[in-house]
């Protein structure tokens, strides 16, 4: 079931919104304000997120209040890992999400939260029991990831090897190592917190993560489907296939990811050439996977 749609993700991280491109951001909020248009009209009962941030920055949530982005969202989602990339220590987690409360006016969800065990797994306990201790006044909380990124893959980063060792960070911030085999924090995984899970296009780890999360009784899954997949032969049928396999489960459901074909230049991260095609990308996934009550009541014969 889905709780939430989320436009975008990190819209102010060069990793997945190229804002030299976009330098004042006012692509991004057109793009997003008619999204979230098109989100209400589909089903105005459901939440929408505003895509996380990454860094947390109370300047660009400004900037974004200014453009009127806020007013078309329910929710603004942060993103911190201070033991891994972030300049700030994990015990300020409270002042940064309050930060951002006094200038969105909003709720704040920490949609994802995580910590590497590249250095040592007991430094990854560490961390998940802290956040939790620390993030107790945020309403949904989701730890990123549930599975260590496979080792063949490309982590989603403009900078690659060029962040040196920070880079590796990115493929030890699992619960699970690729295998499945589970780590130091997976056995104290706290009830109540929610997982941050991507699956890539046919990702073979779908059914292990249904399977984990349900064994272990988590409720909330943050996960996304690619608005650039969607070109793919047999896009449709993978993405029915996650979201049927994920219905168990209160999921905010990410969609970002410009089409190469679509964007200003042709890359993922780029603003797309109208925005109004990101919005049908919107209206045609809350449609599938979300349709309003009513319009389930009347396919039903229910008035």
């Amino acid at each position: 079931m889905l709780e939430a749609v989320m436009l975008w993700n990190e819209p102010n991280n060069l990793s997945h919104w190229d804002f030299h491109l976009d330098p004042d951001w006012s692509r991004f909020a057109a793009m997003a304000k008619c999204a979230a248009e098109a989100v209400r009209r589909e089903n105005p009962e459901l939440k929408i997120v505003l895509g996380g941030i990454s860094p947390i920055d109370a300047n660009f949530i400004e900037l974004l209040g200014s453009h009127s982005v806020l007013d078309a969202v329910d929710v603004v989602a942060v993103h911190g890992f201070p033991l891994d990339w972030n300049h700030w220590s994990i015990h300020q987690w409270p002042e940064k999400i309050e930060e951002i409360r006094r200038v969105a006016q909003r709720p704040v969800w920490a949609t994802e939260v995580g910590v590497s065990s590249f250095g040592a797994e007991e430094v990854q306990l560490f961390g998940l029991q802290r956040s939790v201790e620390l993030l107790r006044s945020v309403e949904r909380v989701h730890w990123y990831s549930l599975f260590d990124l496979p080792a063949t893959w490309t982590a989603t980063t403009r900078h690659k090897e060029a962040e040196g060792s920070a880079y590796y960070r990115h493929y030890y911030m699992g619960l699970l190592k690729e295998d499945g085999t589970p780590k130091l924090s997976a056995a104290h995984f706290p009830p109540g917190m929610g997982i941050c899970q991507w699956f890539h296009f046919r990702d073979h780890r779908l059914q292990p993560a249904v399977a984990w999360l349900r064994e272990h009784g988590v409720r909330y899954l943050r996960t996304g489907i690619s608005w650039a997949d969607w070109f793919r032969e047999g896009a449709e049928d993978w993405f029915d296939e996650q979201m049927a396999a994920l219905d168990e489960f209160e999921v905010t459901l990410t969609l970002c990811f410009t089409p190469e074909h679509l964007g200003v230049a042709p890359h993922y991260t780029s603003p797309p050439k109208r925005i109004e095609d990101f919005a049908e990308f919107a209206t045609w996934a809350v449609r599938r996977y979300a349709p309003a009550r009513r319009e389930l009541s009347v396919q039903a014969g229910v008035e």
